[in-house]
């Protein structure tokens, strides 16, 4: 895969621009990454950065309510957000010939969303992201695994501990002047990067960036990022059992591992790969072909830059299978990996499959542009997008076995495990009520 050219800028207000020319197709990328996620929410204010995904829509001093959506729909482009533990993002994809308007419709509410927010539109989104929060989280099966995670690797206080998504309490509690300050705190100039990639020019490209983005004032006091410092390791096993309105048992695995951005995290890819990507993976040769205990696998890491990330897997009980049973299994899979390592075929199929998805994503200019966002806000490397791929690749046998040795231990280790609620008997009719 060839490597991805880009150049970079800062402007006088702080904001750093990475502008990467691609002339094959008439289409750009622009994309907007603040570094602000639910990691700097204060307790009592969790939610705050999701919120503001939202409020970010619903128009600035220029735009009125739902225009942003209208405007880059009307000129054949797609927008979307999105909001993570470290970062909040935003992005449109448009024709070539539009790059204007989207970098005007960023800018205007960087610079302005203060005075056209209201009580009204706070209002309206608060109950837009609790209904959110019903959907995804309290009402569907399983819904609270990933906030359950969080709360149990991570100690009250730490800024990974409560969920993106907060507490239906604290957004209610969310105040027009809470939310006036969180905006006024992280969305500045100094606190972001913008990313323009696609059919441009360069340099015409960064003159419009300048045009619109560079009347934006910084914020002089930006506070210093949260202390997410942590022990490497839980330094015990954890356990809890979830009753719950679900169809089947599920056991979840998760350990805290190497954060984002260190070398040791590609191991954690690889292992995760190696464990559960595809019907060639271990645990659903084992699991679910063979053993028939499962009837789904999954292992993945959380892509955290602060204290540590999470590695974690899961499998979903077969009917009749016990989850003591199946929690057994999943612990032989993982342990016979650290102690045998893959073998070279397995490294191979793997490697083969990340670069072939590595390939196709950034065949894609929005895919392009938000890692390229991603990278620099996080690290202020973008150069790191061209080692996605070798550096998978580098993650030798000896890796694994190391990475899962010491990650992948009881002492480390949250067992968090589903189980369906026993339905409520209903009692038997009195002679009154019948």
């Amino acid at each position: 895969m060839p490597d991805i050219s880009f150049e970079r800028h800062r402007l006088a207000n702080g904001l750093r621009i990475v502008v990467a020319a691609d002339r094959s197709a008439p289409i750009v990328a622009v994309n907007l990454w603040y570094d602000v996620g639910s990691k700097h929410e204060k307790p009592g204010k969790t939610g705050f950065a999701h919120l503001f995904e939202h409020m970010m829509f619903q128009g600035s001093e220029h735009v009125d309510k739902g225009e942003h959506f209208a405007l880059v729909q009307a000129a054949g482009g797609t927008l979307n957000a999105s909001t993570w533990l470290d970062r909040t993002n935003y992005f449109e994809t448009m024709p070539s010939h539009e790059l204007e308007l989207a970098l005007w419709l960023e800018s205007d509410r960087m610079a302005s969303l203060v005075p056209a927010m209201t009580q009204e539109k706070l209002d309206n989104q608060r109950d837009v992201v609790k209904n959110e929060r019903r959907w995804s989280v309290d009402n569907q099966p399983y819904g609270t695994w990933d906030e359950k995670l969080q709360e149990l690797l991570y100690p009250e206080g730490h800024g990974y501990h409560h969920s993106t998504i907060g507490s239906m309490e604290d957004l209610s509690a969310a105040s027009l002047d809470d939310v006036k300050e969180f905006f006024a705190t992280y969305y500045a100039p100094n606190n972001a990067v913008l990313t323009i990639a696609g059919d441009v020019d360069a340099a015409e490209a960064l003159a419009l960036a300048e045009k619109h983005f560079g009347p934006v004032p910084a914020n002089p006091d930006l506070p210093p990022p949260p202390d997410l410092s942590l022990e490497p390791h839980l330094g015990r096993e954890v356990r809890e059992v979830v009753p719950d309105q679900v169809p089947l048992a599920r056991v979840y695995l998760a350990h805290r591992a190497p954060v984002f951005g260190d070398d040791r995290f590609r191991a954690v890819e690889v292992a995760a790969d190696l464990l559960a990507a595809g019907r060639a993976s271990r645990l659903y040769d084992v699991l679910v072909r063979r053993a028939r205990l499962a009837q789904d696998v999954a292992a993945f890491p959380f892509p955290i830059v602060g204290g540590a990330s999470i590695f974690a897997l899961w499998a979903t009980a077969r009917p009749g299978v016990e989850p003591a049973a199946l929690e057994s299994a999943l612990v032989d899979e993982i342990d016979r990996l650290a102690t045998e390592g893959p073998s070279d075929a397995e490294l191979e199929r793997v490697r083969n499959l990340h670069a072939a998805g590595a390939a196709s994503s950034l065949e894609r200019v929005s895919e392009r542009a938000d890692r390229i966002s991603m990278y620099t806000c996080l690290f202020d490397e973008p150069e790191r997008i061209n080692d996605e791929v070798p550096g998978y690749a580098a993650v030798m046998a000896r890796d694994v076995r190391d990475l899962l040795s010491t990650v992948a231990r009881p002492d480390n280790r949250l067992v968090l495990t589903y189980v369906p609620a026993e339905a409520p008997t209903t009692p038997a009719p009195t002679e009154t009520d019948r």
